[in-house]
């Protein structure tokens, strides 16, 4: 029984596993916990495995490939058309089989533990700051009730809330002087857990080689360096830096046919929190670049002049992916327009 590709439907408690011979027929046809299927697969012969890239995927992987196969990720979006008729686990498994067979399939990198961390630790931050934003719009709500009304800046707010909490004569009955000051108290709690996770961010960017060498891109620093190595290492999933663009969402959609080109806004793919915080460096680039010093400058000079300010951000945010996928997959050091045509 020669098995020539295997696709294993995940889930929390029960595995479902088929395996594909010659033309695609089924000869394996199997369903596992956890345990049961590393049991399995341990006993089974090398082979070419298609898996989800889903929760719980990069743990998975990484224990097969321990034990000798070759495993690759597939986005589930490239598994949907392959699957026939009514869905269930099994024919899910199958198509994931077949996908992964295919010549030009595009695969997820398995990610490392130290990936893995990294972006926990973002996604932490990310829902912190979430919590923090939502601890502020109720507080403006309860205080606009009595009469109290801030400008839009949360620092504004911050510096007069020891007079709210302070001052009697404030129209606040006792029930909301509490409610006022439990929300302040887990504002400052959310605030200092945020100013932790970003120090760490900080240290692990200064730390690590690849994070240290595109955070010399101006518009890159260390939340959106750590971001991008987070989710990419490397950048070997990628051939080139314009692929790693499109992987973002930060290229135009595409509409064409019969010859025609039409090109739409951008596609908004991939990873959403990497645009943002890419976006977020871009604009800050766009905004406090020296034009007249940057070999950049030319370029937004002549871009600004045809184009409204956020499409210009976010073509420095498609030139930032591409020049960081550069840096992280040849090696070397960001080098400047002017320092290349110089040497």
């Amino acid at each position: 029984m020669q098995i020539h590709s295997v696709g294993i439907d995940l889930g929390k408690t029960t595995f479902h596993l088929v395996a594909l011979g010659a033309s695609s027929k089924v000869l394996v046809k199997k369903k596992f916990t956890q345990r049961q299927l590393l049991t399995y697969t341990a006993n089974m012969q090398t082979s070419l495995i298609g898996l989800e890239a889903c929760s719980g995927a990069h743990f998975l992987a990484r224990a097969l490939r321990k034990q000798g196969h070759d495993v690759r990720l597939i986005p589930a979006q490239f598994v949907k058309p392959l699957v026939k008729s009514n869905k269930n686990d099994f024919v899910d498994a199958e198509a994931i089989a077949e996908a992964v067979e295919r010549k030009n399939m595009r695969f997820v990198p398995i990610k490392t533990d130290d990936q893995l961390d990294l972006q926990a630790i973002h996604r932490v931050r990310d829902r912190l700051i979430s919590r923090r934003i939502a601890v502020i719009n109720q507080l403006r709500a309860f205080l606009l009730e009595r009469g109290m009304v801030f400008a839009q800046t949360p620092a504004k707010l911050k510096a007069a809330m020891a007079d709210i909490l302070e001052n009697a004569e404030a129209d606040l009955t006792p029930q909301m002087r509490s409610l006022i000051d439990i929300l302040w108290s887990e504002w400052m709690t959310v605030e200092q857990q945020i100013e932790e996770l970003t120090t760490e961010l900080e240290r692990i960017s200064a730390a690590d080689a690849g994070c240290t060498r595109i955070r010399q891109i101006p518009g890159i620093g260390p939340i959106v360096a750590t971001a991008i190595v987070a989710a990419i290492g490397n950048g070997a999933a990628f051939r080139k830096g314009r692929d790693f663009a499109a992987w973002l969402g930060v290229v135009p959609r595409q509409y064409s046919t019969g010859g025609k080109a039409k090109m739409l806004g951008i596609s908004k793919r991939g990873n959403v929190y990497l645009r943002k915080v890419l976006i977020h460096g871009a604009r800050a680039a766009v905004l406090r670049i020296k034009r007249d010093r940057a070999p950049i400058g030319p370029w937004l000079d002549r871009l600004d002049a045809r184009a409204p300010k956020n499409v210009v951000v976010v073509a420095m945010a498609n030139k930032l992916a591409r020049i960081a996928w550069a840096v992280l997959s040849s090696g070397e050091d960001y080098r400047p327009l002017s320092s290349v045509s110089a040497a």
